[in-house]
């Protein structure tokens, strides 16, 4: 499909989604004429108090770990998060890179980690202060739930955040419960964990330990990860709670068989790069994080929070550059080392009373976040040896921090209207301390700081007690990472200050259904405007520049639908259109090496990485016991995956099937089941790198496979 055809296509898909989503709407309404009472899904993550997102004017969403755990293998977050719309979740099926997480087009364009979203962990920050983020830590056998906050709200979140991903840890309660897990599958993947949680007076504690292996179904794609999770409660009094949050990852020598030209993925879609094996690229990942909660309730009405985390993270990664590329003097070679260290706090103030009769919340905040980060790096070479570390070419220390204050309120007007607005402010500065400075490769010290406010606000009419209509407007910004500030485009010595934040507007306008237990529906009309988006300038000597590239637009609709059609039925319906577009030309490079931007990137031109459409089905049977059924599909439109649109990854359909069965014994329950994904043998794209200078942009998916598991607990 030529680029043309592909957005003829997306214009009638825009249209077909608007019909969609007022077809959602329609059939909730003639649903509701039994006249159930609401079903109300309590969130934190909009407005950092507890409340109905039901009548929140943003689009927020819930999974529960039933959902991302119950006859799944419960490692990824990507696996089985598709029933929440506006959010694409791609598993690499590379473990020495993180999952591939963007929400409504924003963070395609991260080649790794997770950037444009916001992480966070209880409450804990798990992006950094740079913008830059990863999921790998997260533990799913230990959460209670995760929520999803999509739009402008997600502004109050600070730099870098066009979305919120937020992981709760589930609390221990009476009576105490250890639980075992174990799954075995296609691709030699084991996975076995162990939990206990329970209560005892003042005391609570929830802690898992999981360890996951795979053998992987490309060449050069095994790992390893160990991860252990401890959340401990203490409650002193009746106006006191300390929380201790706990979180170890360990993923030693994961395998990296990069990406693969459309050439190689047509002859050999199960094939490692030519280049994985040649420089054996492989990444040893270790990080320890702890955080501490205190919540003190001041008055009936007032409370107070302040919490502190502090963390360590290491890197070793082996990267396939080739030797001409490294032997430029400003190069910084194919080995990269990280030793991390990060931490900060966060206090805030919340009010929650009646003002003129009538619901109002208040909530005031300081937060700080640092991190210092010892980079090295070296050739990936010794001799004629490749894939080992090699001569020193890198040494310095990137400084970041950032200092927030924030404030938002939430107030009903009358029994029909509600208003929620907030404001964040931001300072985040950037400091590389060069220590590796020789004749050929000058000092790159230096020191930044940007600054932004972002405000939000958003009204929310209530038109029936089943059915809410909102709207909501804000602004966001994005600070360029570390390492796109690294390095100037005419190659002199220094960082790029001359780069700029990306900054965005972001209206939505939405409608939210619901009625217990039954059915639950919600549609969104969004769109952000982005200026300064950043993207790549230059490629030379192993060194990349970036530049602003003036401005973007991503707008389109997402509905959803999540019915309990009977007590064993449930169906869950999703559906995401975005049209990302370049709305300003500008020249870039292509491949490498290349030294000045020649090629042109016209207007109009599709955002890489962002699919126009994504649909999600799937219809689950079955209680807490008894025989359980799932069937899913999900089928996600072509793929850009370069500025110039000159390759697609195509479209793909993919469908699962699983069967379990559950039952409760004198002291717990136990549960077993068998899936199967990629019914059909699919040879697919399953994610992409977008821009990658070596045309290496697609990352296959597997073929055919199966999981068998099962878990036990006893109380």
């Amino acid at each position: 499909m030529g680029v043309e055809d592909s957005v003829r296509t997306g214009r009638g898909r825009l249209s077909a989604s608007v019909h969609l989503m007022i077809f959602l709407i329609v059939s909730s309404a003639t649903a509701a004429a039994e006249g159930v009472d609401s079903l109300e899904t309590v969130t934190v993550t909009a407005t950092r108090i507890a409340t109905s997102s039901f009548d929140i004017p943003a689009a927020i969403s819930t999974v529960s770990v039933q959902q991302l755990t119950g006859g799944a293998l419960g490692i990824n977050l990507s696996d089985d998060i598709g029933s929440v719309p506006g959010l694409l979740a791609r598993n690499r099926n590379n473990y020495a890179q993180d999952q591939q997480i963007s929400i409504r087009g924003i963070g395609a364009n991260s080649t790794f980690g997770i950037r444009g979203v916001r992480i966070y962990q209880d409450g804990i920050p798990q992006t950094g202060a740079d913008g830059q983020g990863q999921v790998s830590q997260f533990n799913l056998d230990s959460a209670q739930r995760v929520e999803v906050l999509r739009g402008p709200f997600s502004a109050l979140y600070g730099n870098s955040s066009g979305g919120v991903i937020q992981i709760f840890s589930a609390d221990g309660r009476e009576p105490d419960q250890v639980s075992s897990a174990a799954a075995y599958g296609s691709f030699g993947i084991w996975r076995a964990g162990l939990d206990a949680s329970g209560a005892s007076g003042n005391f609570s504690y929830n802690a898992d330990f999981t360890h996951f292996s795979v053998d992987g179904y490309r060449p050069h794609s095994s790992a390893d990860n160990e991860s252990f999770n401890g959340k401990f409660g203490y409650t002193a009094g009746e106006h006191d709670r300390l929380t201790l949050v706990l979180n170890v990852v360990s993923r030693p020598d994961a395998q990296d068989p990069l990406g693969l030209t459309p050439a190689q993925f047509a002859a050999s879609p199960n094939a490692a790069a030519p280049a994985a094996l040649l420089y054996d690229t492989r990444k040893d990942l270790q990080q320890q994080q702890g955080g501490l909660i205190w919540n003190h309730d001041l008055t009936d009405t007032q409370s107070l929070q302040v919490m502190g985390y502090y963390g360590h993270r290491s890197v070793l990664q082996f990267l396939a550059i080739p030797i001409s590329a490294q032997a430029a003097p400003g190069s910084s070679g194919g080995v990269v080392d990280l030793d991390r260290e990060f931490g900060g706090a966060d206090a805030r103030w919340a009010l929650k009373t009646d003002l003129l009769g009538m619901p109002f919340t208040w909530v005031a905040g300081v937060s700080y976040d640092r991190q210092n980060e010892l980079r090295r790096g070296y050739n990936n070479y010794v001799g004629t040896t490749l894939g080992v570390q090699g001569d020193p070419r890198r040494n310095e220390n990137d400084i970041t921090y950032d200092i927030d204050e924030y404030t938002q309120l939430s107030w009903d007007l009358t029994s029909r209207l509600s208003v929620m607005a907030g404001i964040r402010h931001s300072d985040v500065n950037f400091t590389v301390e060069d220590h590796y400075i020789t004749p050929t490769n000058g000092d790159d010290s230096g020191s930044v700081t940007y600054s932004a406010a972002t405000p939000v606000a958003g009204v929310v009419f209530k038109a029936a007690h089943w059915l809410n209509f909102y709207a909501s407007y804000g602004r966001g910004f994005q600070t360029p990472l570390g390492s796109e500030l690294a390095y100037r485009p005419d190659g002199e010595s220094g960082p790029n200050f001359g780069l700029q934040p990306a900054r965005s507007v972001n209206t939505e306008f939405g409608a939210k259904a619901q009625w217990q237990p039954d059915l639950y529906a919600e549609a969104t009309l969004f769109q952000t405007l982005t200026h300064d988006e950043i993207v790549v300038d230059t490629n030379l000597g192993g060194r990349s520049t970036y530049q602003n590239a003036g401005r973007t637009r991503r707008r389109g609709g997402e509905a959803s639908l999540d019915w309990r059609v009977t007590g064993l039925w449930h169906l869950q319906l999703a559906y995401t259109y975005v049209d990302a577009t370049y709305t300003d030309a500008y020249t870039t490079c292509t491949a490498a090496p290349c030294s000045t931007p020649t090629v042109p990137v016209p207007a109009g031109n599709l955002l890489p990485g962002v699919p126009r459409s994504d649909s999600y089905a799937a219809l689950r049977y079955g209680a807490d016991t008894g025989l359980r059924a799932m069937a899913t599909a999900q089928y996600v439109s072509s793929v850009p995956v370069n500025d110039i649109n000159s390759v697609f990854a195509p479209a793909y359909a993919v469908f699962g099937a699983s069967l379990g069965w559950g039952s409760h014994y004198a002291h717990g329950d136990w549960n077993v089941f068998l899936r199967a994904n990629n019914l059909f043998n699919r040879h697919y794209i399953g994610s992409v790198i977008v821009d990658d200078s070596n045309g290496r942009y697609f990352e296959p998916a597997g073929g055919f496979n199966i999981l068998a598991g099962g878990a036990v607990s006893w109380r």
